[in-house]
């Protein structure tokens, strides 16, 4: 049953030239708990259809419903994880994560200190609680900024390329994290990235997007070739991974192919 979804949403931007098309008219629909991950050419539009998702930006066409219930501009009910790091650098770890709680105001003193400490844990930065965010990694931030994102409790986590500037063991540490994430907080997902490995790894399902405006030309359901619960750093070595990945790509190359020669045109 659809948890949230997008009925003929498009996306046209007005500039001094002309109207751009970033999102062609498209309908999606997510299950309750799903990691989905939007994955196609730079630039071509699917930040865009997150952010709309997000309410940062209006579809010019179409409507997004949430349980049912059509969505407008920003609210608790969706968390966002950008690609900077969004720590607060003049507070402590357990200073970010507690400002994330302010949005659920009906929670006591000893409450909140229990939710500091399981995200805490949850993202693996136990020690680290009294640490000013300037003086840890990068990585470490991005795991606060994460954790300050689920105190709010959101219904949706919207994550745009979160991992993107980490070097590749970070990355890959991270991507374990959220796995385990998504088996501890069952939070749909939303996950955008131009890795295709990434995207496969994480998801329960891959969309896989055309060059501008953005158009899905593949939906696949990665849950049915890879079980979410079995997958670690070693699930990339499988061959049902490895011929995933194939695909995608060459889906990709044909995609790069086909835009290039309508530059050209």
């Amino acid at each position: 049953m659809s948890y949230l979804s997008l009925q003929d949403v498009s996306k046209t931007f007005r500039t001094a030239t002309g109207d751009v098309e970033a999102v062609a008219p498209l309908s999606l629909h997510i299950v309750q708990g799903e990691i989905v991950t939007f994955l196609g050419p730079s630039g071509c539009g699917k930040t865009t259809l997150m952010r709309m998702v997000g309410g940062l930006e209006r579809p010019t066409t179409g409507q997004i419903l949430l349980d049912g219930q059509p969505l407008g501009g920003p609210d608790r009910r969706r968390g966002m994880v950008f690609q900077s790091y969004a720590a607060f650098p003049w507070l402590t770890v357990a200073g970010n994560i507690r400002a994330g709680l302010r949005y659920r105001p009906g929670i006591s003193r000893s409450e909140q200190a229990d939710q500091i400490a399981r995200l805490i844990d949850l993202v693996g930065l136990t020690g680290f609680e009294d640490s000013y965010t300037s003086r840890i990694s990068g990585g470490m931030r991005q795991r606060v900024a994460i954790a300050r994102t689920l105190a709010a409790d959101p219904d949706v986590l919207l994550m745009d390329e979160p991992f993107g500037a980490l070097d590749a063991l970070t990355r890959e540490h991270l991507q374990t994290q959220l796995m385990r994430i998504n088996r501890t907080e069952g939070k749909t997902t939303i996950f955008v990235t131009h890795d295709v490995e990434e995207a496969i790894l994480l998801a329960h399902r891959t969309l896989v997007f055309s060059a501008r405006p953005a158009r899905v030309i593949e939906d696949i359901d990665v849950s049915t070739l890879l079980p979410p619960a079995a997958r670690d750093t070693e699930t990339r070595d499988q061959p049902a991974f490895l011929d995933l990945r194939k695909r995608i790509q060459t889906v990709l190359r044909q995609e790069h192919h086909e835009g290039s020669k309508a530059d050209v045109a």
